[in-house]
C-alpha cells in the first residue's frame, strides 16, 4: 500500500531523527536503546588506559602519549595543515570504500607475510619515516626500531630521526630503508646518500611534498600553552646540524627541509649516484606515478604526509586506484596517510598496494609506553589485518584482489 507523499517524506525525517546523535540523550533517558552503540562505552579520555595491554585500538594510546608528551610536542606531531581538511579527509576517504566478503573459504590458517623488494617481511605494515622522536620519548627511533624486529616489520628512517641510521639499524638487527629530505644543495643529498648506502640501506626513498614552509596552526596553538624554555633545546636556525644524520655534512647555510628545486632531471641525478632501490614517496597524481615508472624507479609511495605539508588535497585511498593502474604492476606502489584500522590497510592492499605505512600511531605508543607502546600498536594492527583477511575470504596478500573493495 503506497502514502501520500507528505507521510512518506515525515517518516524520513523521523527516521533520520531518530539515528542522529542528538537525540541520543534523550533516548536513553526515555528507556529508549540509541542508534549507536558507542552511546553506552564512549572513550574516556579523562581516564586513559594505564597499561598497553588494555589498548582495544591503536587510538586508545593517544589520549595517554597527550598526557605524557609536552603540548608542543604533542602538537607538531598531532598537526595537520591550515583548515586541516586533508587530515580529516584521510580517514573519511574509507568510508567511500566498502570490502565485499568471498564465502566459503578456508581461511583456517592465514598468511600475512609481505616480499618487498626480495625481502620476506611477517606483515605489509611498514614504519613509516617521522622525524624528532625522541620529542615523545628518551628513547626515540631506537625504542620504534626494537619494535620493529620483534614484528618483523620494514622500517624507513627519517632524515631528521634523532637516532643516526646506523644506530637504527643496530636496534633493528636488520637493514633499515633511509627516507631523504635532498635540502636545496645537491652536495647534501649526496652526502646523505653515500651515508646512508655505507650503513646497509638496501632503499632510499626520497620526499618530494616539502615545497613550503608549514602553516601548522594546531602546533602553534599548542606550543603557546608550553611553558617550558624551548631555548634550552631548540637553537636559531640550528635544526638540521642537531640531526645525526647531518653529523660531518657541510650544510653550506641549508636549514630547513623545505626543497623547492627538486625536478625529474634531479631524480635522473639521483638515480645515477643511488646504487640500491630508489623509490619516490609523495606520488598523488596518476600523471607522476607513470612517469616514475618511466624513469627506472624502483618504487613509489602515495602519500600526502599525513595532511602535514598541504591543505585541500585528497585522501591517499582514493587516489590509488587510480594511480595502481597507471604504474600497470611496473613497480610496487606503497601508501600511507591516514591508516588506523587492518580494514582500511586490507582495503590498500586489495586496491592494488604493495604495502602501507603507518605514522602516527606508532608515535602515539611511543608517547605513551615507549618500546611496549610501540609494540602493542603493531600487534593490534597485525591482528586488525588478519581478521579482516579472514572475514573478506583472503587467506594470503595475493587472494586480496581488487573485486573485494567497491566504491560507495
Amino acid at each position: 500500500m503506497s502514502h501520500p507523499p507528505h507521510l512518506a517524506s515525515r517518516r524520513l525525517l523521523l527516521q533520520f531523527l531518530a539515528a542522529s546523535p542528538l537525540f541520543a540523550h534523550r533516548a536513553l533517558a526515555e528507556g529508549v536503546r540509541p542508534s549507536d552503540p558507542v552511546e553506552w562505552a564512549p572513550r574516556e579520555l579523562d581516564k586513559p588506559i594505564t597499561d598497553p595491554r588494555q589498548a582495544l585500538d591503536v587510538f586508545d594510546f593517544e589520549p595517554v602519549m597527550k598526557q605524557n608528551v609536552p603540548p608542543a610536542h604533542f602538537g607538531y606531531m598531532a598537526t595537520g595543515v591550515d583548515d586541516e581538511t586533508t587530515l580529516r579527509a584521510n580517514r573519511e576517504g574509507f568510508r567511500k570504500f566498502a570490502l565485499r566478503p568471498r564465502r566459503l573459504v578456508d581461511v583456517s590458517s592465514v598468511d600475512t607475510s609481505a616480499e618487498i623488494f626480495g625481502v620476506k617481511y611477517d606483515s605489509p605494515i611498514v614504519i613509516a619515516p617521522t622525524g624528532s622522536n625522541r620529542a615523545f620519548h628518551p628513547d626515540g627511533e631506537i625504542a620504534v626500531a626494537r619494535a620493529a624486529k620483534a614484528g618483523n616489520h620494514l622500517q624507513i628512517l627519517s632524515t631528521v630521526a634523532t637516532t643516526s641510521i646506523e644506530d637504527a639499524m643496530a636496534a633493528r638487527g636488520a637493514p633499515v630503508w633511509f627516507q631523504l629530505y635532498t635540502t636545496q644543495r645537491w652536495e647534501v643529498a649526496e652526502a646523505l646518500v653515500k651515508r646512508a648506502q655505507a650503513a646497509g640501506a638496501p632503499a632510499i626513498a626520497v620526499t618530494l611534498d616539502v615545497r613550503t614552509p608549514a602553516k601548522w596552526g594546531t602546533f602553534v596553538r599548542l606550543r603557546r600553552t608550553d611553558t617550558r624554555d624551548c631555548g634550552t633545546c631548540h637553537g636559531v636556525n640550528d635544526y638540521l646540524s642537531r640531526k645525526p644524520n647531518f653529523s660531518g655534512i657541510d650544510l653550506g647555510g641549508v636549514s630547513s627541509t623545505v626543497v623547492t628545486n627538486l625536478n625529474w632531471d634531479a631524480v635522473k641525478r639521483l638515480r645515477d649516484i643511488v646504487k640500491v632501490k630508489l623509490v619516490l614517496k609523495g606520488i598523488l597524481a596518476c600523471e607522476d606515478a607513470k612517469l616514475a615508472a618511466d624513469s627506472g624507479v624502483d618504487a613509489i609511495v602515495v602519500s600526502n604526509h599525513g595532511g602535514r605539508v598541504e591543505d585541500g588535497v585528497g585522501a591517499t585511498i582514493e587516489v590509488l586506484p587510480e594511480i595502481v593502474e597507471a604504474t600497470g604492476g611496473r613497480i610496487p606502489v606503497l601508501v600511507d596517510s591516514g591508516f588506523r584500522r587492518g580494514s582500511d590497510i586490507v582495503k590498500a592492499l586489495a586496491i592494488g598496494a604493495k604495502a602501507v605505512c603507518i605514522g602516527r600511531p606508532y608515535l602515539w605508543g611511543l608517547g605513551a609506553f615507549g618500546e611496549a607502546g610501540v609494540e602493542r600498536v603493531l600487534t593490534i594492527l597485525r591482528a586488525e589485518t588478519r581478521i579482516a583477511m579472514q572475514q573478506l575470504g583472503a587467506p594470503s596478500l595475493k587472494d586480496l584482489v581488487p573485486a573485494m573493495v567497491r566504491r560507495v
